[in-house]
């Protein structure tokens, strides 16, 4: 009977023993994801300045497979603003971006995430249009590689994709004020 005891004593040792190290473990895992950066970014070539990476997506009304950078070369600057038609802060800026897209070298580039096109195309009748190519990223995949946030998001950039400005949320009269700044030197 005492071989078997001992038996017994071992293995509620060696049970115990693994649970232990599964918590262990657990707690070690659960820590360190708590404590890590949860700041997605994109990661940029040179490490100091940030360009907007390259990409194409369908346009709105054509469906037509269109390369970020191929229309952000034909002008000066460009603004590229991600937007929706469910956001509301969107439907706020729309009047600033409109007042903006009359600069000439400056053109307004819109990605539209997560959206249906009808709502999209109703947005854009009922509010105005203030862009001149209006990308649809449906999944939202290419607006996180932009390393946008949310939305509304806007970028300024100049020809090479270099980001001048980033705002997080709707731009604001100071937001076009400084926008106007450095379009018009």
């Amino acid at each position: 009977m005492g071989v078997h005891l001992r038996f017994l004593v071992k293995k509620k040792i060696t049970l115990s023993f693994l649970i232990l190290a599964f918590f262990v473990f657990c707690f070690l895992v659960f820590n360190k994801a708590l404590f890590k950066d949860k700041i997605y970014s994109p990661e940029f070539k040179d490490g100091k300045t940030t360009y907007l990476v390259d990409f194409s997506l369908p346009e709105l009304y054509s469906a037509n497979e269109i390369k970020l950078s191929e229309v952000i070369e034909n002008k000066d600057f460009s603004i590229v603003n991600i937007w929706a038609s469910w956001c509301v802060p969107c439907r706020e800026e729309n009047d600033l971006l409109k007042s903006l897209s009359s600069l000439s070298s400056l053109q307004i580039i819109g990605i539209n995430y997560k959206d249906r096109k009808k709502n999209s195309i109703k947005f854009l009748n009922d509010y105005g249009n203030p862009f001149k190519y209006n990308l649809v990223d449906k999944d939202g995949t290419e607006s996180i590689n932009l390393g946008a946030y949310g939305v509304p998001e806007t970028f300024l950039v100049n020809k090479n994709r270099k980001i001048l400005i980033k705002i997080i949320g709707p731009i604001n009269d100071n937001d076009v004020k400084q926008i106007r700044e450095i379009v018009n030197g």
